[in-house]
């Protein structure tokens, strides 16, 4: 089989989605461009849903053990006009090009690929150029998928990361925005009111004085990740906000998180000041009814990849859109097809070599499915 012709066509899709913009929530170019491309493949149906994840359809028809095939279509970026892409010594420069556009790339002319083949598969196969999964998106196109196809998806494999590394298993986290109120005042003739900036900031060192839970085999993180507020230099602050977060790969650590923070964000709250909690960001642990289902959808994954790149595979810890499957008790993993550095950095960038086996884990994972 003459694979070049493949390589070549993910390679220019690369360099064209790069030019569509797409952060969270604004995927909309990105979905358009996706979706005119599934429709000349010949799929039984290629739509866009309510949550911009464009959706296509093989042989899904009365199926209830669809495997799914997603790659995330936004960038961790909030730009709205095309970034700069460049090309040096062998890599292509873009923030997002790795993360997770390559995958995108690859995602699309796997598909076409597998069509090509003829053969339909067996139990269903979604292909899903998917929306939202970065920061505050929340997940929001894998939770919009699930609820879509409830009961019907039995495996859900994502595109996102290097090639020499697998994701099976979950990071869960809880997002919070903390807004603090108080009186305020004048600086001098006001001194001694509470001031909103010096309570938020009580918050966030209880915060970092938690001792995280540490049974063998997980991690438990924490972190404020911004923070503002006040009025000027001889204001005692009214307002004061900061984004904060815990995160974990136990589903009882993520328990224990939480009741921490709930407990820290009410012992500084009082009748003179204020604590309001959002919570922005939810995204589940894994809850799997069937371990061994897991287990086996991910040696043969790993199986498949070190065949191909000819390398070990290590199997790490992440969010991802597999984070939504997996509470629900999907076998799901996220598989690495493509080799960069830098991600969520403006300095970006992926080894364009790296997309040729990148297609060939994808081509073969799908074969795999048939």
């Amino acid at each position: 089989m003459n694979f070049e012709a493949y390589n070549e066509e993910v390679y220019s899709l690369l360099k064209e989605l790069c030019a569509i913009p797409a952060p969270s929530h604004h995927e909309e170019k990105r979905a358009q461009y996706c979706k005119a491309y599934f429709d000349t493949l010949g799929f039984d149906k290629v739509y866009i849903d309510e949550a911009k994840n464009v959706v296509c359809e093989w042989n899904c028809e009365g199926s209830d053990a669809i495997t799914v095939f997603a790659a995330h279509t936004d960038t961790v970026f909030p730009d709205t006009e095309p970034m700069p892409y460049y090309e040096q010594d062998g890599k292509a420069f873009c923030p997002g090009v790795c993360d997770d556009t390559a995958s995108v790339a690859i995602l699309m002319v796997a598909a076409k690929h597998l069509k090509s083949l003829g053969n339909a598969p067996k139990n269903g196969l979604l292909f899903v150029a998917n929306s939202c999964e970065e920061g505050l998106g929340n997940l929001k196109g894998t939770r919009e998928l699930m609820k879509n196809y409830e009961g019907r998806i039995s495996t859900f494999i994502s595109f996102d990361s290097d090639l020499d590394v697998i994701h099976d298993s979950c990071v869960g986290s809880h997002r919070y925005e903390v807004e603090v109120l108080t009186e305020g005042g004048h600086s001098f003739g006001a001194f001694g009111n509470e001031n909103a900036i010096a309570n938020l900031a009580k918050i966030a060192t209880k915060i970092y004085e938690i001792e995280v839970p540490t049974p063998e085999g997980t991690k438990t993180t924490y972190n404020v990740g911004t923070i503002e507020g006040g009025t000027s230099v001889n204001t005692i602050a009214q307002s004061a906000k900061m984004l904060c977060e815990y995160r974990s790969d136990n589903v009882d650590c993520l328990d224990y998180m939480k009741k921490r923070f709930e407990a820290i964000f009410k012992e500084v709250e009082n009748e003179k000041v204020k604590v309001n909690v959002t919570l922005v960001g939810d995204r589940p642990c894994a809850r799997m009814q069937d371990p061994t289902a897991q287990i086996n959808l991910s040696n043969a994954c790993k199986s498949i990849s070190e065949k191909l790149i000819g390398m070990p595979v290590t199997s790490v810890s992440a969010s991802t859109d597999c984070n939504v499957p997996l509470s629900l008790g999907i076998p799901s993993v996220a598989v690495g097809v493509w080799k960069g550095h830098g991600c969520h950095t403006r300095e970006e960038y992926l080894e364009i070599e790296s997309l040729k086996p990148g297609f060939r884990v994808a081509v073969e994972l799908m074969k795999f499915f048939l």
